[in-house]
């Protein structure tokens, strides 16, 4: 599989590769379904991936030297959700039509949670997103909500080259 990808030009990611599998494993740990009641579906696994890929992009964008791998991991997001729609039975027809949405989906999640971070509204952007307007009950959006600040303070005090190799604070 290797060898077909570098002949017909899929990239080696690398790093990003890398820290992308520290990301959804972080989005997978059973406490957010368990606990932050996020929905073990479909739907609540891609917004709790695009939760903690947010934060993680959120600490890529604030030094140069995470642009060029926050390029490389959303592109990482983008193969992995290419090869789920397909799983899943999307044609090749509108898998176009879906990616282009998530990558949307996926930039307005940026928008709010850096917003929310930054002016004290995480819970309602996390209502919004995460729970897609089905508010969980109180004692889980404040799990969910403390343990994504306590995520996105921890990549903030982590330096960027640990968290470009995926060494993903705990």
């Amino acid at each position: 599989m290797q060898l077909l990808k570098r002949l017909f030009g899929a990239p080696e990611r690398g790093a990003a590769a890398r820290l992308y599998a520290a990301v959804v494993a972080r989005a997978r740990a059973p406490h957010w379904y368990a606990e932050g009641a996020v929905p073990d579906t479909i739907d609540g696994r891609f917004d709790m991936i695009a939760a903690v890929l947010a934060m993680v992009l959120l600490r890529l964008e604030q030094e140069p030297a995470g642009v060029a791998p926050s390029t490389a991991l959303a592109e990482c997001f983008i193969e992995d959700m290419d090869g789920q729609l397909r799983e899943i039975g999307i044609g090749d027809i509108v898998v176009g039509k879906h990616m282009g949405r998530m990558m949307g989906m996926l930039g307005g999640r940026l928008g709010a949670y850096r917003s929310g971070l930054a002016d004290g509204t995480l819970g309602p952007a996390l209502v919004r997103n995460l729970y897609r307007g089905n508010a969980p009950s109180d004692a889980a959006l404040a799990h969910v909500e403390a343990r994504l600040r306590a995520f996105h303070d921890a990549l903030a005090a982590t330096p960027i080259e640990s968290v470009i190799a995926g060494e993903l604070p705990r």
